[in-house]
């Protein structure tokens, strides 16, 4: 493992148990047992751990909605489960700009596809997919729902919603 790949592997764990917020230079550098300065020698700042943090978080869902195959039922259920199982990497990835000149090619495509593919490749059509299970999932996660929401039944709605539109 590189230097740069422990560093990584630092700030996910600091973003995890402590938040965006924690995540800086200094408190990378104390967890790494380094001063933070020395910390450019691996990175060349909090935006490329950001951009590594953003791959991470699409690889990881990438697979799980890969796994859901293309049943929206399912992927809703992958789409809210990785969220909610990975609440701040979903934060970072989701609701901050993503820092695509330092993802690898293809990596947001990849974590995508099954969205497009359920939606039969019509890209509007996938973004507001996408649009609703964001906002669902930003609404759970910010406990905005009242007390006594059915969840599960929103969730329900949009997938029925979907399915009528793409025919799946």
């Amino acid at each position: 493992m590189s230097r740069r790949d422990e560093v990584i592997d630092a700030a996910q764990r600091i973003l995890q148990d402590e938040g965006l917020e924690a995540l800086t230079m200094r408190r990378l550098g104390e967890a790494l047992s380094m001063r933070a300065p020395s910390l450019y020698k691996h990175v060349s700042g909090k935006d490329e751990i950001e951009a590594a943090l953003q791959q991470r978080a699409l690889q990881s869902l990438g697979v799980a909605l890969g796994a859901a195959g293309v049943d929206l039922a399912s992927l809703a259920a992958a789409y809210r489960g990785w969220a909610l199982a990975h609440p701040r990497l979903y934060e970072l990835a989701a609701r901050r700009p993503l820092h695509r000149d330092q993802l690898a090619p293809g990596v947001e495509a990849d974590a995508a596809a099954p969205l497009v593919a359920a939606v039969g490749a019509d890209p509007d059509a996938a973004r507001a997919l996408w649009a609703a299970a964001h906002g669902l999932v930003d609404l759970e996660l910010a406990g905005r729902f009242p007390p006594g929401a059915d969840v599960d039944a929103a969730w329900a709605t949009v997938v029925r919603a979907f399915s009528g539109l793409t025919g799946s």
